[in-house]
């Protein structure tokens, strides 16, 4: 009020209006809200808004105005791109003056993506356009990515020629296929507002089904409670929807269709309890998003031949079996014999080419002879009844009994007084052997003796022996017994001795202190195996012979530790479970004498800041530790040379402070007792000075030494944390250790005080040794005197043998349970029975 009395009292009774906007420019996003005020200095009587159109703004329920007495407030809800232009807020005063203030409103398009589906599908082999509708303003630039695992690749046409990013940003993918499956990316920006924002989409194809069938044609008999099964065999994305139909109607399951959906797309129809009328055409059908594909099936019903007896057959080894196969149908069928095991087919009147086969039949009934079974003929025989309308097989199994056959080739066996020794006894026999073991007369029992223990699995018997003395060594007898025979096998169990000497004794690589042994094998390993090698050396002179032990059973032994220029005297000898057996012929050599070293080898890493690392890899010391390296270095334009003293014990040498962007030549030489080696020469480079401090906290360190360092940092701040909780308010992880181990009740406080003091004294150290730059080389001594490596073999004691599994001889194929089982023993009578158990 005071302001405007001090403008009636300037400018008399014509006062001028002065009209203002809150905001001058507003960028404004679709749809978002914003409020706008118009503030008027002077005595008005009306206030406007006018659009950028001209119109007068009459307030609407997405356009508000507030309107008081000297000011206006324009809201513009949920705002629209055809909301931008310049707002103008008028007012007039009681003489009718009018002054004006304009605000100009530009509207702008965020990032939107409008209705972008995932997964979209496409048909398998078509054009597929992967829609991503996306606007702003200005128009986004749109890349697509193909995301696969966790790396996300760009799709460009240069790279990917079926794929094309259509004007309307659409991906567009030439022939889709299934291996183009996955999740895509559509990533927009704009680059004036630095905006970007992305979706991902999954992109399905569909395969149309592909349907095939195993076998198109069926022929059935009819009223013989018979069963045929229609497989089909589907592939497609997704998985086909499988159907099957006749005469234009889909089957549903019941008692006379059994329908079946199986792994790897197979589906099947069985059709039960076959009757004449179920003979036509059947449809299997396959439908998924994709497409349909069905294909036909045809079954033809028959009155057929149909074989009503045909038995499996037990026949003894080395007499005849006769298997009879007796078949039915209008019109009477021939029948035939097919032999599984070579495919051989027999009709009536043949014979196989050994003349042992023979076949003969009439009327519906046909005889196959065997003479002289061998187990070659054991297993399946098939019996086909043809007639010209069809044909009906079935198969038997001849079972052939055999007295038991031995499957062991070793015979002799070795041991020792003490040593256990497994005899194997392996037989082979039908129906199963029982088996004995006997010395002499006398019958070992199955629960052993106090040396001797039985262990007997399915066609194996073990016979573990301790000998205690040499009454335990001879000949032992295995006996296999079955309904069919008897027979015997008898073992020898012998004395081991130890190994006769090895030969051929050789030096090789002989230098200052290390020298290679290599032998010949000993020509008797005395009956038991050769665990390891004993290698004794000496000085000539002295009367102490030193031992070194093979790996296993290597002829080369690693010599070490010698003394230079000096005569050695080596044999060797073989130890086996029995012991050792007698020293080779000795041997003798000399050392070489103490030298000086060898050149070093040297590699070079920069290290930090001003600094170069070499690192020197010792070459031969010449007999004698190197006792220093003496390291000389210059620049390239300098005539100085600067010296480093390296101890021997050292791997590497550090040169600095070092001058940047300059090469520097190095000169290495090795020293031992008895003088310098040949120098190494070597050169590097020191680039340019970085722009980085090099000296800082972090200087070349990676990031996991940074990421190390702040997990340290961060345990730090626990424990601090853990111990406040513990001494302010008794609780945390230390105050929980605290009272478990106070709880327990211990007996060794005494011990644990000193170690307390221990460790107090420990930390309590004050020395501050400065750190070496060197590290030590670490000195790497082989050992060869490696105990022998015991090896399994048939000395070794048998606790308990595993229960080996059943094996059912050459597949036995099983047959209805109303067959009957016919054996022929070697009189060639007949015995029958009511028995399929073999079949």
């Amino acid at each position: 009020m005071i302001i405007q009395l001090l403008w009636f009292l300037v400018c008399g009774s014509q006062a001028v209006l002065q009209v203002s906007i809150s905001l001058n420019k507003v960028e404004l996003s679709v749809g978002e809200s914003k409020f706008f005020k118009c503030t008027v200095i002077g005595e008005p009587v009306n206030l406007e808004w006018f659009n950028p159109q001209g119109e007068r703004i009459v307030s609407s329920q997405r356009v508000a105005l507030h309107t008081g007495e000297d000011s206006s407030r324009l809201t513009i809800y949920n705002a629209e791109v055809e909301d931008a232009g310049i707002y103008r807020c008028q007012a007039t005063d009681a003489q009718g003056q009018t002054q004006e203030a304009t605000m100009v409103l530009e509207m702008y398009q965020k990032l939107t993506f409008r209705n972008v589906r995932s997964p979209q599908e496409f048909r398998h082999d078509e054009a597929a356009e992967v829609v991503c509708d996306v606007i702003a303003s200005p128009a986004p630039a749109v890349s697509w990515f193909y995301q696969k695992g966790f790396r996300s690749m760009e799709i460009t046409e240069e790279h990917y020629s079926r794929f094309q990013v259509l004007p309307n940003n659409n991906l567009q993918i030439h022939k889709v296929t299934k291996a183009d499956e996955g999740v895509y990316r559509c990533e927009a920006r704009v680059e004036a507002r630095g905006e970007i924002d992305f979706v991902d989409i999954e992109l399905v194809v569909n395969v149309p089904p592909v349907l095939s069938v195993l076998q198109q044609a069926f022929n059935a008999t009819a009223d013989y409670q018979e069963s045929v099964t229609f497989t089909c065999v589907t592939s497609g994305s997704p998985d086909p929807e499988v159907t099957w139909h006749r005469k234009g109607q889909q089957l549903e399951r019941s008692e006379q269709y059994v329908l079946n959906t199986m792994e790897a797309g197979r589906s099947t129809l069985t059709i039960r309890n076959i009757i004449q009328g179920d003979g036509g055409d059947y449809t299997c059908r396959a439908t998924n998003k994709a497409g349909a594909e069905e294909r036909e099936l045809f079954l033809k019903v028959f009155v057929q031949p149909h074989i009503t007896q045909l038995r499996n057959v037990t026949a003894v080894e080395g007499s005849a079996a006769m298997i009879s196969c007796v078949a039915e149908g209008e019109p009477l069928p021939e029948i035939s014999w097919r032999r599984a095991s070579d495919g051989q087919s027999f009709a009536d009147g043949d014979k196989s080419q050994d003349g042992r086969v023979d076949v003969r039949g009439r009327h519906g009934k046909s005889m196959l002879t065997i003479s002289g079974v061998k187990l070659t003929d054991l297993g399946r025989f098939d019996c086909e009844a043809l007639s010209r309308i069809g044909g009906h097989q079935k198969s038997m199994f001849l079972d052939i009994e055999y007295m038991p056959k031995f499957q062991t080739n070793q015979t002799i066996f070795y041991s020792w007084e003490g040593n256990p020794i497994n005899i194997s006894c392996d037989v082979k026999s039908n129906p199963p052997a029982t088996m004995l073991w006997r010395r002499g007369r006398l019958t070992i029992s199955a629960e052993g003796t106090a040396n001797t223990r039985i262990h007997t699995t399915d066609g194996k018997s073990l016979l573990e022996v301790t000998p205690v003395s040499d009454r335990d060594f001879g000949r032992y007898n295995c006996t296999a017994r079955n309904n069919i025979g008897v027979k015997y096998q008898e073992f020898i169990l012998a004395q081991a001795d130890v190994p006769s000497n090895p030969y051929s004794v050789r030096l090789s690589a002989v230098s200052q202190r290390i020298a290679t042994v290599t032998f010949m094998k000993p020509d008797s390993h005395g009956g038991v195996p050769i665990g390891h090698y004993l290698v004794n050396y000496k000085e000539v002179g002295s009367q102490d012979w030193r031992d070194v032990k093979s790996h296993g059973v290597q002829t080369i032994v690693l010599l070490t530790g010698l003394e230079p220029n000096t005569t050695y005297e080596v044999r060797v000898a073989a130890v086996n479970g029995k012991g050792q057996g007698e020293f080779s012929h000795t041997e003798s050599f000399q050392t070489l004498p103490i030298r000086e070293p060898s050149p070093p080898a040297v590699h070079g890493q920069r290290g930090m800041g001003k600094a170069y690392r070499l690192g020197l890899v010792k070459q031969d010391d010449g007999g004698m530790p190197i006792v220093e390296y003496i390291v000389k270095y210059k620049t390239d334009k300098e005539e100085q040379w600067m010296t480093k003293l390296v101890s021997g014990q050292h791997d590497f040498a550090l040169l600095q402070p070092l001058q940047w962007n300059t090469r520097y030549e190095v000169e290495i030489t090795a020293r031992n007792v008895k003088g310098l080696s040949e120098p190494t020469f070597y050169q590097f480079f020191m680039p340019q000075k970085p722009d980085i401090i090099a000296d800082s906290l972090f200087s070349g360190l990676g990031l996991g030494p940074v990421v190390g360092l702040g997990l340290v940092g961060f345990l730090l701040v626990l424990v601090v944390v853990d111990v406040s909780c513990y001494f302010l308010r008794q609780c945390g992880l230390l105050m929980c250790i605290t009272r478990k181990l106070c709880s327990k009740k211990t007996t060794t406080s005494g011990k644990s005080k000193e170690m307390e003091e221990g460790k107090a004294a420990y930390l309590g150290d004050g020395s501050k040794d400065p750190i070496v730059e060197m590290r030590t080389e670490e000195e790497r001594i082989t050992n060869h005197d490696g105990s022998p490596v015991h090896e399994p073999n048939e000395t070794t004691p048998l606790t308990e043998p595993e229960k080996l599994p059943l094996k059912e001889e050459n597949g036995k194929e099983t047959l209805k349970s109303d067959m009957i089982e016919i054996k022929v023993h070697s009189d060639n009578s007949i015995h029958t029975k009511q028995d399929d158990s073999k079949a």
